[in-house]
C-alpha cells in the first residue's frame, strides 16, 4: 500500500516537472515569436486590427456568461457544473453565475498561472482563461486565517498550473476552482486541498491541456 502511494507521488512529481520543462521551452519559443511579430507589426497593423475586431464580440455591453446549468455536489464535496460553459474570447464584461467562476466566455489574455500568487483581486475574465489551460485557482476572503493563506501561497508557488488571489465576493473563506469544478476547504491542512490539486491540475477537465501558463497577464 505504502509502496503504491510512493509510486503515485513520484509519478505526479515527474509529471509536474515535465510540464515545467515544457512550459519553459514554450516561453522561449514565445519570445522568438514576439520578436518576429514586432518586425512585422508595422506592415500588418491595419490588417491585424481588423482581424482582432472580427475575432472578438462586437457587443460592448455586459455579457451573460451563465448559460444554462447548475452545480451538483459529489460525495467527495466537489461541486461540478452541469451545463454549458462558453469558451468564446470576448472584450465585453462577463457576468458569471458563480463566484469565483469555473468557466464561461472570457478574455483572450490569461492570468499567468505558473505558481503565481497575487495580492489583489483578479479580473475574472482573465482568470477563467487560466482555468481553460488547466490551472487550479485558489481564492480566499479576509476571513481566512493568515497562517492558512501563507501555507496555501507556499503550495501554489511550487506548483505549476496554479494561481492564487483574494476574492471577498465569494461565500466561503477558502475555495478551490478548476474548469467546471469547485469546492470549499476548511484550512490549508485540509486533506481535500491535496486531493483537488492532484485531480485537477492539468486534469481531465482541461479544455486546452498543455496550453501556456506564462506569457499572459501579471498583476
Amino acid at each position: 500500500m505504502g509502496s503504491a502511494k510512493k509510486s503515485t507521488t513520484a509519478a505526479r512529481k515527474a509529471r509536474i516537472e515535465e510540464m515545467r520543462r515544457a512550459e519553459q521551452a514554450r516561453a522561449r519559443r514565445n519570445r522568438i515569436l514576439v520578436i518576429t511579430a514586432s518586425v512585422l507589426a508595422v506592415a500588418g497593423l491595419t490588417a491585424g486590427t481588423v482581424a482582432l475586431v472580427q475575432s472578438q464580440s462586437d457587443d460592448s455591453t455586459a455579457a451573460d456568461g451563465k448559460g444554462k446549468g447548475h452545480f451538483v455536489t459529489g460525495s467527495d464535496g466537489v461541486r461540478t457544473w452541469k451545463g454549458t460553459l462558453g469558451r468564446t474570447h470576448v472584450v465585453k464584461t462577463v457576468n458569471y453565475p458563480m463566484e469565483p467562476p469555473v468557466g464561461g466566455d472570457h478574455n483572450q489574455v490569461w492570468m499567468n498561472c505558473n505558481g503565481d500568487v497575487y495580492t489583489k483581486a483578479l479580473n475574472n475574465m482573465n482568470a477563467v482563461h487560466s482555468l481553460e489551460h488547466g490551472a487550479v485557482w485558489v481564492t480566499y476572503t479576509s476571513k481566512a486565517k493568515k497562517a492558512d493563506v501563507d501555507a496555501l501561497a507556499a503550495k501554489v508557488k511550487k506548483t505549476p498550473y496554479t494561481l492564487m488571489s483574494p476574492d471577498d465576493k465569494q461565500k466561503d473563506p477558502i475555495m478551490l476552482s478548476a474548469w467546471g469544478h469547485q469546492r470549499t476547504v476548511t484550512s490549508a491542512t485540509d486533506p481535500d486541498v491535496d486531493k483537488f490539486f492532484a485531480k485537477f491540475v492539468q486534469g481531465e477537465q482541461t479544455p486546452e491541456p498543455g496550453a501556456a501558463c506564462t506569457g499572459g497577464l501579471g498583476q
